[in-house]
């Protein structure tokens, strides 16, 4: 049976509709109950009276992200932080949203960097600044902030992994190799590293442990097409036909107008293409 939403009483504000608290303090029971237009209106009504409270504007940059108005909420956490510019959490928070829905990587790295003044041993502060370097194509730094960030928190997976990335963009396979297998290490069920330490196997012609390597992603995602794809691709390479065409089949059956094409154009295939299995599964 569907649960009735929680209806908020504005008992406190009945007897003191002018107060700063009561306002504040029924918008943080509005936003924990998910009710985000609501809270709004009650931060911004706790504002009118005390225009200049860190915590009041700071939530509503807050219930203005669940909301998705990103750039209002970038506002409200800059007047937080006007208000207090020593506090981390408005500047942290700019700085995700910049990231993450605005993909406004150097203003991210802007707020990151004030964060870090405040908290300077701050594990994901560190991290996003790896990332916003990682997605600004910036690989070299980008590597430099995750190894600051695996210093504070040594078996990180996300850092492991996205510091691999930055090897892997910069050719670099054999460091990338070594940070996927740590997160595989950490996370030895966990689809991504999986696939990526098969990737890279099958960029050294390492063959035979890239099928392993996409065997164990298929395990953790049987769903997963590229797998499959590329684990076909490698078994073609050995001239092991009839796992290839149990793989392409495989890539074919989820997604059958992209793999068909491949599979009858990629020279990797070369030696299927007359055989008869082969046709026959890329002509239904």
């Amino acid at each position: 049976m569907k649960a009735k939403q929680t209806t908020i009483p504005y008992r406190p504000l009945e007897c003191r509709p002018d107060s700063y608290a009561g306002w504040y303090q029924q918008g943080n029971l509005l936003r924990t109950t998910q009710q985000y237009r609501e809270a709004l209106i009650s931060y911004e009504k706790a504002l009118e009276y005390y225009p200049n409270d860190y915590w009041a504007w700071y939530k509503r940059g807050m219930t203005l992200e669940k909301l998705g108005r990103y750039e209002e909420a970038i506002v409200s956490y800059e007047k937080a932080s006007e208000v207090q510019p020593n506090n981390y959490w408005a500047w942290y928070d700019q700085g995700c949203v910049y990231l993450e829905q605005l993909q406004e990587y150097n203003k991210a790295l802007d707020c990151f960097n004030q964060a870090l003044t405040h908290y300077p041993n701050d594990y994901w502060a560190q991290y996003r600044k790896g990332e916003a370097y990682r997605l600004l194509e910036n690989y070299e730094q980008g590597i430099s902030e995750f190894n600051q960030a695996l210093a504070i928190r040594p078996q990180d997976y996300w850092t492991y992994y996205r510091r691999g990335d930055c090897f892997s963009a910069l050719g670099k396979l054999e460091s990338a190799l070594v940070d996927y297998q740590k997160a595989s290490g950490i996370k030895p069920h966990d689809y991504w590293a999986w696939y990526r330490q098969g990737q890279i196997l099958r960029q050294l012609d390492r063959l035979h442990e890239a099928i392993d390597c996409y065997q164990k992603a298929l395990n953790a995602e049987p769903q997963d097409d590229y797998a499959w794809y590329e684990q076909a691709c490698c078994q073609a390479r050995l001239n092991y036909k009839r796992e290839a065409i149990a793989s392409l089949e495989k890539a074919i059956n989820l997604y059958p107008e992209i793999y068909i094409d491949l599979a009858k154009n990629n020279a990797v295939f070369a030696s299927l293409w007359q055989n008869p299995q082969f046709t026959k599964l890329v002509n239904c």
